[in-house]
């Protein structure tokens, strides 16, 4: 089969979006599919690259705006699909790129769509009341959507009156990097043996819906470690306020981290903290990799795939989005009960290995291809 993605942008562009895109991309070529992505590059410049067996055209940036680059080749790139010497079979868009979507629209290509819809827009209210109608049209026009959980499905204002044409595809990860081994092992044990405390761990942006300053003000209470593994514009508020909590010598901040190394931190950490308080986080694939490490999670009970992809009591713990009290009770609870956070644990790994690999989720994406390619 033939298959063109469309997103903003692609690895080594750091994001979560690029990364499923990748993973989904380079594990469908593996499988002998020609798969291309059509992306804004992070310059001016356009270039053609081959990526882990995925053909990756990246158009000339002219600007961005709101995080969306604006690449001024992309609908003639969109409508060349067509024209190749060996013309996609089908186009695989990935929401949320207003501009990719509006140059979908434009091309008016007649190849069979499917899109991917990773997230509502939240906080950009004013630009979403300018694109709504725009997006209801390239919801009604691509032939299936494809949504990560079934809580996006039902919670999404835009995806829930086209329910019947959704199709739930959970997020895959590479499960095995997971596994200790060797040096990574040992640098798991060294991490362990660094701190007396139970590890609380967390790892993404930081950014306000991620929660963490809930996070830092639960830990206040709790008789553990915090480390925050991350960057963003929070980073000075957060460290001033761990600093007049007096918990310095308990929290550790550190800078994004190496794949292996956090591997390492995944497996070594007791508890991993996902404290999200809004609805732009739609699955927290980060939980997934916890999982596959056999660390329990706690999580908020978002309406979106959150708590699909943590489900209470099952590799971990829920609570409501945004209170202190009910994350400290959920983290004193693992990391005080031995037995409990073993049992979430080895249940988690045991879910991320049966539901979450990417060979589940290749076979699922291409059935969906199927069924669009059928109905188109």
């Amino acid at each position: 089969m033939r298959v063109t993605m469309v997103n903003k942008y692609y690895p080594p562009h750091l994001g979560g979006i690029e990364y499923h895109m990748h993973d989904l991309a380079t594990a469908l070529a593996k499988r002998g599919h020609d798969v291309r992505a059509v992306v804004a590059n992070e310059s001016p410049r356009t270039l053609d690259e081959q990526v882990d067996g995925v053909a990756v055209h990246r158009l000339g940036r002219a600007f961005a705006y709101a995080s969306t680059p604006v690449a001024l080749g992309m609908r003639k790139a969109i409508r060349e699909q067509a024209d190749r010497d060996t013309p996609a079979d089908l186009l695989h868009l990935h929401f949320p790129y207003p501009w990719g979507e509006v140059s979908w629209l434009a091309a008016n290509s007649d190849i069979p769509t499917v899109m991917t819809y990773h997230s509502d827009i939240v906080r950009q209210k004013a630009m979403l009341a300018a694109y709504a109608p725009l997006l209801r049209r390239v919801l009604d026009r691509v032939d299936l959507i494809i949504a990560s959980s079934p809580d996006m499905v039902e919670h999404s204002p835009f995806l829930a009156p086209l329910a019947e044409k959704c199709r739930v595809v959970p997020f895959g990860i590479d499960v095995d990097r997971f596994d200790l081994a060797g040096e990574q092992a040992a640098r798991a044990a060294d991490i362990r043996a660094a701190h007396v405390r139970p590890v609380v761990l967390f790892v993404g942006r930081l950014v306000y819906y991620k929660g963490v300053d809930v996070l830092v003000e639960a830990m206040a209470s709790v008789d553990a470690d915090l480390v925050i593994v991350g960057s963003g514009p929070l980073e000075a508020q957060l460290r001033t306020r761990i600093a007049s909590l007096g918990m310095q010598d308990r929290v550790l901040m550190l800078p994004t981290l190496a794949s292996e190394e956090l591997v390492a931190w995944f497996n070594a950490a007791d508890v991993f903290c996902l404290p999200s308080v809004a609805r732009s986080e739609a699955f927290g694939l980060v939980q997934l990799e916890a999982h596959a490490s056999g660390t329990p999670v706690v999580s908020t009970r978002l309406t979106t795939g959150v708590p699909f992809a943590n489900p209470d009591g099952v590799t971990g713990l829920t609570v409501t989005p945004g209170s202190v009290q009910e994350l400290a009770d959920a983290l004193r609870r693992l990391v005080t009960d031995d037995a409990l956070r073993d049992r979430l644990g080895r249940q988690a790994r045991e879910r991320a290995r049966a539901d979450f690999t990417i060979d589940r989720m290749v076979e699922q994406t291409l059935a969906v291809y199927d069924e669009a390619i059928g109905v188109a």
